[in-house]
């Protein structure tokens, strides 16, 4: 069905939407260039305090905000208000210290003066996920807003009210017409935009066939892209660890957004000698876990954003058992209580798969959903070797009290980031992003709002 609002937690259609004409699209990249023009001399001060003010209006309508992700993509309330929370954070930190990040930076040579300065692009076309509706467009467009650039959002076709929302909140804040713009359109209109002279470049979360075609079709312009997509990321437990803190963090980290989470931990490598008691107090966790309307407080785990990620759930499982794994919890969608008003939606069990052959097919993939596959290695070289087999390389868990462990698990697992004895999480203070086949480029910190600028040399004799 197009552009719509669905809650997934019964299959009610909210709301429905038109996609925008070619002519519509033509237009808004026309206003968002006459923007541009203007919006890229503001001062830093002035965009600073609308930062801030976009900040101040998230918190004050967190649980209204909370509530739209909820009903359109069934994120579980209180994960959603903290979202909403995250993302006033990371307008904070960039209101605070994007003038220090851009500020010339001077490099003595034999000229009389050299330095660098970071100057703004332009338009920055922005295509964005479902599963953090509002933080995955807020850690983009904070930094680019501050550097001077103008945003366009093609968000997922299955949260329009939340794209809405955003442009919304950032022209309440004082952000000028055109300076961030919403379009609600279908995929096959990205190329579009991405075509047009104007548009300078394009950043991309989701998935590897959607970033294939972006980073195609910008390649073909000359224009610079930022891609974030799938994982499927270790969470490795060694016998010195704290096994009880590591089984705790390991359901949390599991089932982050009901499991559909790039970061969320994916496979759990867990050393042989503790992996019976490892996976015993995972189950019994994982028996715990309150399924349900996610519009409850107490609810930990809602429905999956759309009916076609159960069947594909569903289908991986079954080739994982088929493939020689073993089902040791879950798996089954009918086998969930619900209550009669959810039964149409998007449920799926929290599920454990153990004894999977690690050369399977199907440990190649990542599982989009509260599915945790369990693996067992004799060592830490096992365990990095494990960590280190897969086409992604997103974040990374490692659980160890060793501190020569902790030294070769940071140094050799291959991934963008490596989280010592807690679970893999973004943060703005640091730089976000991956590897291999979970994409390039960083998001966050210094290192984030430095991708889409002209990071000029200059040169005074």
């Amino acid at each position: 069905m197009g552009i719509a609002s669905i809650n997934p937690a019964t299959g009610e259609t909210l709301k429905t939407f038109e996609p925008l004409s070619d002519a519509a699209i033509s237009h808004a990249i026309d206003q968002a260039q006459q923007t541009f023009e203007h919006y890229r001399y503001t001062k830093m001060a002035q965009r600073s305090e609308w930062l801030h003010r976009a900040a101040q209006i998230l918190l004050d309508k967190k649980e209204q905000y909370g509530k739209i992700m909820t009903l359109e993509m069934g994120k579980p309330i209180v994960a959603a208000i903290a979202e909403v929370e995250k993302c006033a954070l990371v307008c904070r930190y960039y209101a605070d210290h994007a003038a220090e990040f851009l500020s010339d930076r001077v490099i003595p040579t034999d000229a009389g003066k050299s330095f660098v300065r970071y100057q703004p692009l332009g338009i920055v076309l922005a295509v964005m996920p479902w599963n953090f509706p509002f933080w995955q467009v807020f850690r983009f467009a904070a930094p680019a807003l501050m550097a001077g650039n103008v945003g366009i959002l093609k968000h997922a076709s299955n949260v329009p009210q939340s794209a809405l929302a955003i442009e919304e909140i950032l022209l309440e804040a004082g952000f000028p017409q055109g300076a961030f713009q919403t379009l609600l359109i279908s995929a096959n209109q990205v190329s579009q935009i991405i075509a047009d002279d104007r548009v300078k470049a394009a950043t991309l979360t989701g998935s590897e066939g959607a970033g294939a075609s972006l980073a195609s079709g910008a390649g073909k312009q000359i224009k610079k892209t930022l891609l974030e997509l799938g994982g499927s990321d270790p969470f490795v437990v060694m016998e010195s660890a704290d096994l009880e803190t590591a089984v705790s963090t390991a359901v949390v980290a599991r089932m982050i957004n009901n499991g559909q989470s790039c970061i969320a931990a994916k496979r759990f490598i867990v050393q042989e000698s503790i992996a019976d008691a490892f996976l015993e107090q995972l189950v019994a966790r994982y028996a715990a876990l309150k399924v349900g309307d996610p519009l409850q407080a107490e609810t930990e785990i809602g429905p999956l954003a759309t009916p076609s990620i159960v069947h594909d759930l569903v289908h991986q499982v079954q080739t994982a058992i088929d493939q020689g794994g073993t089902l040791r919890y879950g798996g089954d969608p009918d086998s969930l209580k619900l209550d009669e008003e959810l039964k149409r939606g998007n449920f799926f069990p929290p599920t454990i798969l153990t004894d999977l052959p690690i050369d399977a097919p199907i440990a190649q993939e990542e599982f989009f959903g509260p599915v945790a596959m369990v693996f067992r290695v004799p060592d830490l070289d096992a365990a990095i070797r494990l960590a280190n087999h897969s086409p992604f390389g997103l974040g990374a868990s490692a659980w160890s009290q060793n501190s020569q462990e902790i030294d070769r698990l940071v140094n050799e697992i291959e991934a963008g980031s490596v989280f010592i004895n807690s679970m893999v999480k973004s943060d703005p203070r640091l730089p976000f992003g991956g590897i291999k086949r979970s994409g390039y480029g960083r998001e966050l910190s210094e290192e984030g709002i430095r991708e889409f600028v002209n990071i000029k040399t200059v040169w005074i004799q």
